[in-house]
This record gives structure tokens, C-alpha cells and sequence, in this order.
């Protein structure tokens, strides 16, 4: 079971949980970094927005090979070139999250960086899901 943690004395979450705790694991997946990489293993969209949405597939099509759901997702790392442009752009970012996982938000992080493998990326996703098999 993965339950949801926000507790009320931490500032309510948006777009993310405090906590996800998981009492029984029948299979952890520990998802790799996605880009915005093409099957052609060429980075697509122009601007973060777009990006954002080809990583997040490729996370999920990763997470469904493996036998799970945008639902068992319990942790994600963004990583992002631009924070300004990533915050500027939150709404329409948020709106793909909702569109391709739902409402319930895993345990996030994001953390600006320099530059990722490659230089045309301007997002990464990675993550790890809790599959139940019961």
C-alpha cells in the first residue's frame, strides 16, 4: 500500500508530496533519467514545456515496460537547466503531470543544474515506483 504523507505543521504541497510511505513492496523499480530523447536518440522540443512532457513519457513508457503505473511512481528527481524558465513555464508543466500521471503527486525534487549529457536537454526525470502485485 502507498499512502500520501503531508502532514498539517509542513506548508501544503503543491505539485508534490511531503512523504510517501509504503507499507508492503511486491516490486521496486528505480527508473533512469529521462530526457526528451526520440527513439532516434535525438532531443525534441524547443522549449522546456515540451521537453518536459517527451521525458515524463519516456519515465512512464520505462515505468509500464517494468509493469507498472503512473500511480506506483513514489519518488521523482527533476532536474533542470533553467529554474526560472522551468517555474515561468509551472502551470502548463503542472497541467502535463496531471494530463499523463493524475493527482497524486509523489515524493519530488527539483534541483538546478548546469547542463545535462546532453547539451540540447534542458530536463531530466528520474524516479522509482512501488508496483504491487496483490
Amino acid at each position: 500500500m502507498i499512502e500520501r504523507v503531508n502532514p498539517p505543521e509542513l506548508g501544503k504541497p503543491s505539485g508534490y508530496s511531503h512523504a510517501v510511505a509504503v507499507d508492503k513492496a511486491d516490486r521496486i523499480v528505480f527508473l533512469a533519467g529521462q530526457t526528451a530523447l526520440n527513439q532516434d536518440n535525438k532531443i525534441v522540443g524547443e522549449t522546456v514545456v515540451e521537453q518536459f512532457e517527451q521525458a515524463l513519457g519516456n519515465l512512464l513508457t520505462a515505468l509500464r515496460a517494468a509493469g507498472g503505473q503512473p500511480k506506483d511512481l513514489v519518488s521523482i528527481t527533476i532536474y533542470i537547466v533553467d529554474m526560472d524558465d522551468y517555474k515561468a513555464h509551472a502551470r502548463e508543466i503542472g497541467a502535463i503531470w496531471r494530463r499523463l500521471v493524475g493527482t497524486e503527486y509523489p515524493a519530488t525534487a527539483g534541483i538546478g543544474v548546469s547542463r545535462l549529457w546532453d547539451i540540447e536537454a534542458l530536463v531530466e526525470v528520474q524516479g522509482h515506483a512501488v508496483i504491487s502485485t496483490q
